[in-house]
């Protein structure tokens, strides 16, 4: 188990803090990006990511020098954090391509056009991939149960509001008045608990993918 506590620690530090950084380089500067195509930039985005994993792995004893222990209360309400992230992946894998997963509509639009998903579970949420990679994230540290597992978890919190106020930037400036109104109807993060079932698509020329 200490182990596996440990893998998902590791996993945790070294790959969380670049991740947040990918979104920071992209949204900010979409319009750079876009005109240099698919290739250039995720060449360019990928090496700046691979060379924060190595320097986050290369000092991988000093963040992780705080082991809280085993606790199976812990482990068990981490492992219901991952059941229910689970359940809401399943339910947006229904929605969403492979190509709206990386991100490739904000980078070439041409080649991907963008469509507003407002069925499903976006009938409820703005903004599930956040809320459910939230929860797993949650699930994975409650597990691995390391000091810096927890720190670095709380800090996507702020992380992950930033990067939803760049990506409602960009959607504003793509679909207007149609995901004004949609903001309007449906919450960020957390559902309605009345009301939801009379979410509808806006738009007809909206379709979900």
């Amino acid at each position: 188990m200490d182990s596996i506590r440990y893998f998902l620690a590791l996993i945790l530090e070294v790959t969380l803090p670049p991740l947040f950084f990918y979104w920071l380089l992209i949204h900010p500067f979409i319009n750079f990006w876009r005109t240099k195509g698919i290739g250039v930039t995720y060449g360019v985005i990928l090496t700046i990511i691979a060379a924060g994993l190595v320097g986050l792995f290369s000092i991988r004893h000093y963040l992780l020098a705080t082991d809280l222990g085993t606790s199976y209360l812990l482990v068990g309400l981490g492992v219901l954090c991952l059941v229910l992230s689970g359940m809401m992946r399943f339910a947006l894998h229904k929605h969403l391509t492979i190509a709206t997963l990386l991100g490739l509509p904000e980078i070439a639009p041409d080649r991907y056009p963008r469509t507003l998903v407002t069925e499903g579970i976006y009938a409820r949420l703005r903004h599930p991939r956040y809320v459910q990679l939230l929860i797993a994230l949650i699930g994975y540290a409650l597990i691995a149960n390391y000091l810096a597992s927890y720190f670095v978890v709380a800090l996507w919190i702020p992380a992950i509001y930033i990067i939803v106020l760049l990506e409602e930037r960009e959607l504003r400036d793509h679909f207007g008045k149609v995901y004004e109104d949609y903001c309007h109807r449906v919450p960020k993060f957390i559902p309605k608990l009345r009301g939801a079932r009379n979410a509808r698509p806006v738009g007809d020329s909206l379709k979900p993918n």
